[in-house]
């Protein structure tokens, strides 16, 4: 039996792509979701579905990360070396309307993975973080070595909490520590509520599109198989304390403590625009658009420096947008049978 890895949100659309690829490299999998239904729960029991079917040694429980003692049976049952915390309440727009629903899933939930990490230890706790840590920030390429202190959504907040969380468990107990601060993850089993799909879904079905900041936003979109290879590689690469960390000058992405945190992103902001063409091309009509201004929790534009990613475990995300989006629209065609 290979190393045990938990995956929290394991039905999610990242969490689903990574529990398949850890299972085809050896990997044991035990996947945790809770399968609210922010959106269509038939697609998360279908990605779950196609685990348990291509994996035998994969398990699976429902349970919720609010819940403290299923969480602590489930860490003292199994014995884990690694934990991919993905679970999250996801969203900016969603944490406007229902802010506690962030707080319960996003903070507390961390807590309890982060203590039982802590009365558990495992080898190396992985969590997703955003890039939405950046907020008002303008300065471009987005650095995991600049300050984050300005975030314009609750949902940001709750993630940057995560990496202060994280830090403080690193400094305190020795537990070994990488934040993921994804942009834009997009790609076949994505989420409904993700631009792509919605405007995939209402350009088929011939509805307009509400298009934000009149198009022109900027976002570093990023195809999940690239996430995926960049987990997998950091995965075994285990946080390590920086030696020449230095309190006069503090560098928010690494510490005197096991603790690191990464930009995954594609490294190639493209306009809102532009993206909308290409699916326009594979889908082989014009979409009606809805030209409107930015919303509130919003950011004009996303852009990673992603240099620490390649010196580390040398990866960069390279996946076109025209090769994403034609792998995405094929998927919904298929999946959806239009």
């Amino acid at each position: 039996m290979g190393e045990k890895v938990l995956i929290t949100g394991v039905a999610g659309f990242i969490g689903f792509h990574l529990a398949n690829r850890l299972g085809k490299e050896g990997y044991q999998v035990i996947g945790i979701d809770n399968l609210n239904d922010y959106y269509d729960v038939k697609l998360k029991e279908d990605r779950l579905a196609i685990l348990q079917e291509s994996h035998s040694d994969f398990i699976f429980q429902k349970v919720e990360l609010e819940d403290k003692p299923a969480i602590d049976q489930l860490f003292e049952e199994y014995r884990l070396d690694y934990v991919v915390n993905l679970a999250a309440q996801a969203g900016v727009r969603y944490s406007l309307q229902n802010p506690y629903a962030y707080t319960a899933s996003n903070v507390t939930g961390f807590l309890n993975i982060l203590e039982a990490c802590r009365h558990f230890p495992v080898k190396h706790l992985l969590y997703a973080s955003s890039s939405s840590v950046y907020g008002a920030n303008t300065k471009m390429p987005f650095s995991v070595h600049h300050n984050v202190d300005h975030p314009v959504s609750l949902y940001a907040a709750t993630k940057k909490a995560n990496e202060l969380m994280a830090h403080t468990y690193s400094h305190l107990y020795g537990t070994p520590t990488t934040g993921l601060r994804f942009f834009t993850v997009y790609g076949p089993y994505g989420r409904p509520d993700m631009a792509l799909f919605l405007f995939t879904k209402a350009i088929l079905e011939n509805r307009p599109i509400d298009v934000y900041n009149y198009g022109n936003m900027r976002r570093d979109f990023t195809y999940v198989d690239d996430i995926v290879e960049g987990i997998a590689r950091l995965l075994p690469n285990v946080a390590q304390t920086n030696p020449d960390w230095n309190g006069e000058e503090p560098d928010s992405a690494t510490s005197f403590a096991p603790y690191k945190v990464y930009n995954i992103g594609n490294n190639h902001p493209v306009k809102l625009l532009d993206f909308i063409k290409e699916i326009e091309k594979n889908l082989g009509r014009e979409a009606e658009k809805n030209l409107m201004p930015i919303q509130d929790g919003d950011v004009p534009a996303t852009y990673a420096d992603v240099e620490d990613l390649m010196n580390d475990v040398g990866f960069k995300p390279k996946t076109s947008i025209q090769e994403g989006i034609k792998s995405f629209v094929d998927w919904y065609r298929a999946y959806y049978k239009v």
